[in-house]
């Protein structure tokens, strides 16, 4: 591993820790900086790989909770009844994607798609953190089961990179009824299962193609993108409970106008 490799995928962990919990598309902005910075991964197995470190952080942040949780199963409808809504929201994304996860990276993972999906989502994001939505849940524990299925179907739009993940979940919860605080945890939980499946799907598939240069740079990318997300995953449902998704949707907006720029200017 050369020193720029190395330096490259620092700079991509970096970038996928600290924006896959917050809705401007993890994804997005690793095929855009890849982009720009020559950086180029066999079937884009280093950006989903790298988001081991992202579920390890989000893993840790919430260990306590998941414990909880996990032990109450037993003996306690709603940490039931709360298990089985997540897995329901997991389901419509791991069918979508075990069958068109191939044809989606090979048609839809392009850096014009995502400049364009970034600047569409910002501005439903405006819509959205404008909207006086009616509050009908501040609890992802009361989240209703069909609620959470309409919630995963949402997450199906990440399929195409620059949506974001987090950010079609947030939305989904929040025209479902619930608070930004709320949608944005239910972002974090479904991300679990989500992000575990995606990576493990790609390692099965990719794994016999990986050098041991190509694992090196992993190794690297997943570090730096577990210690970026643990600092947002700690700072976010504050954040967001006190300013909302206006930033972020700025954020968008601004980097899907320059990447297009680039594109048009530098190609």
């Amino acid at each position: 591993m050369d020193p720029v490799s190395i330096g490259k995928a620092v700079l991509l962990g970096l970038v996928e820790g600290a924006t896959e919990f917050i809705p401007v598309s993890s994804t997005g902005h690793q095929l855009l900086v890849g982009h720009f910075i020559g950086f180029h991964s066999p079937n884009n197995t280093f950006e989903v790989l790298i988001q081991l470190g992202a579920i390890l952080a989000i893993l840790l942040v919430y260990f306590r909770r998941l414990l909880n949780i996990a032990t109450a199963v037993p003996h306690n409808a709603q940490a039931r009844r709360f298990v089985l809504g997540i897995l329901i929201a997991f389901l419509p994304a791991a069918i979508i994607g075990g069958l068109f996860s191939k044809l989606i990276k090979a048609y839809l993972f392009n850096p014009w798609i995502v400049c364009a999906t970034l600047v569409a989502g910002g501005l439903v994001l405006l819509v959205i953190d404008d909207t006086d939505l009616e509050v009908k849940k501040t609890d992802v524990y009361d989240f209703t089961l069909p609620m959470d299925f309409k919630i995963g179907l949402f997450q199906c739009l990440a399929m195409i990179p620059g949506v974001s993940r987090s950010g079609a979940t947030i939305v989904g919860a929040m025209l479902m009824g619930a608070n930004k605080r709320a949608a944005t945890e239910f972002s974090f939980y479904l991300a679990m299962p989500t992000m575990a499946g995606a990576f493990a799907k790609d390692l099965l598939d990719n794994y016999k193609n990986l050098s041991s240069n190509d694992v090196g740079l992993i190794v690297i990318g997943f570090v730096v993108s577990f210690i970026s997300a643990l600092f947002v995953v700690r700072k976010l449902l504050d954040y967001v409970s006190a300013h909302g998704f206006r930033l972020f949707a700025w954020w968008r907006i601004i980097v899907g106008a320059l990447g297009l720029a680039g594109l048009i200017i530098l190609g």
